[in-house]
């Protein structure tokens, strides 16, 4: 994602500069204002001046591991149900914290306690950190006095979070996996083994069919020229790589990787239920409607469905209902939008949510347990076709004994 440098001012008038991680500048700013900023200036920031050329980021090491936070939402819940002070208890958490960059995080945050700043304040000057969701939490939970409340509720959605997150990876590492395998078989089968058979039928003189021609053809280039395609793949890996954290890249594999055979379908159902769970968490703390609607597309991980999220809160501003704008974007199942329509009418739109949430997320629990099942009649299928394919083309030529004998 593009990095943004800003210079904003708060609600008390202090200046502030920093960098911020968004999709594209309307975000960034939408996500200084959510944290209470006022922006003045951004400009995104080229790859070049951000620390190491980027290196730290394409590695992800400029940012803590999210354990971390889910650990960290749990102590202050502790801290502060302990009656332990939050200046204190932050710096304690500092010391005791594995992680450098976290570490240091936590003592940015504690020296800006000190210097009069609100935590939701403090913690939104550090956005690769803390989404807009967390922040905003924090915020509701300090107008209430319920800040130890919040902190546990956070707990509760970063832990169900993480297994959600765990089962979308696990929905596309199998067959990933699978189909890897495949390659590397057949590209070890064209290089090493079909050139051994091509010698052969050349020293006999053997007239060869088309199909054995072709896949001969093939076989002599990988043989041949096997660097260069392990360099061509090198490269076309990284390029996938660096298109995927463009904007457009990352909405096209967003919305295409939802229509997937199988997994897409489990993928999408662990989205919509960490929508449904989120939106749930950010309403039933008190959250305004419009700015949960915001909050929730920034945090469910997926640009093509965040977009749809978000078109929800322009019509919801217009004055639309929360299911009449969910039914536009046309991609909610008749599940999400029964239990939005049934919340609506009884005033428990968080309680049916959450109802919905678990329903997803119970489901896809069992897809993933069961997806190898589901799975490996396809890639068998293909499997057999690819090894059919290469021995008609390499033994139809044995086939002709008569040829052969009589030379």
């Amino acid at each position: 994602m593009p990095r943004y440098r800003y210079r904003a001012r708060r609600a008390d008038g202090a200046p502030v500069e920093g960098v911020i991680e968004a999709a594209d500048l309307d975000a960034a700013a939408g996500q200084l204002l959510d944290g209470g900023l006022i922006p003045l200036a951004l400009d995104e920031q080229a790859a070049e001046d951000r620390p190491w050329g980027g290196v730290r980021a394409w590695f992800g090491r400029d940012r803590p591991h999210p354990d971390t936070l889910i650990l960290f939402s749990r102590q202050c819940h502790a801290l502060l149900r302990a009656g332990v002070p939050i200046i204190r208890g932050l710096r304690l958490l500092a010391d005791s914290s594995r992680d450098p960059v976290f570490a240091r995080v936590i003592e940015a945050i504690s020296d800006d306690l000190e210097s009069g700043l609100e935590l939701s304040v403090a913690l939104a000057r550090h956005p690769d950190v803390f989404s807009p969701l967390y922040v905003n939490m924090v915020r509701v939970g300090e107008t209430s006095g319920r800040l130890d409340e919040a902190f546990a509720h956070l707990y509760q959605y970063l832990r169900r979070d993480r297994e959600t997150r765990k089962q979308i990876k696990a929905a596309f590492r199998y067959p990933a996996f699978v189909l890897a395998a495949i390659v590397i078989a057949v590209f070890i089968l064209m290089t090493f083994v079909i050139p051994k058979f091509a010698a052969f039928y050349q020293a006999n003189h053997l007239t060869l069919p088309l199909p054995t021609r072709i896949i001969m053809a093939v076989a002599g280039f990988c043989a041949a020229y096997w660097w260069l395609i392990l360099g061509a793949a090198a490269v076309a890996a990284l390029g996938w790589r660096q298109w995927l954290q463009t904007a457009q890249g990352r909405l096209w594999w967003d919305e295409h990787k939802l229509r997937l055979p199988i997994v897409g379908d489990i993928a999408l159902r662990a989205t919509l239920a960490r929508f449904c769970r989120t939106l749930a968490m950010a309403l039933g703390a008190g959250v305004p409607v419009l700015q949960a609607v915001h909050v929730t597309a920034q945090a469910l991980g997926n640009v093509f469905l965040g977009g749809k999220v978000q078109d929800m809160r322009e019509h919801i501003e217009r004055g639309e209902s929360l299911l009449r704008a969910a039914a536009r974007q046309g991609v909610f199942t008749p599940v999400v939008l029964q239990m939005i329509a049934v919340g609506e009418e009884s005033g428990r739109i968080e309680e049916m949510l959450g109802e919905v949430a678990g329903f997803y997320e119970r489901e896809v629990d069992y897809d993933v347990e069961n997806l190898n099942a589901a799975i490996e009649p396809l890639l068998t299928v293909a499997l057999a076709g690819v090894v059919l394919l290469l021995m008609l083309g390499i033994f139809l030529p044995m086939w002709n004994v008569t040829e052969l004998v009589g030379r």
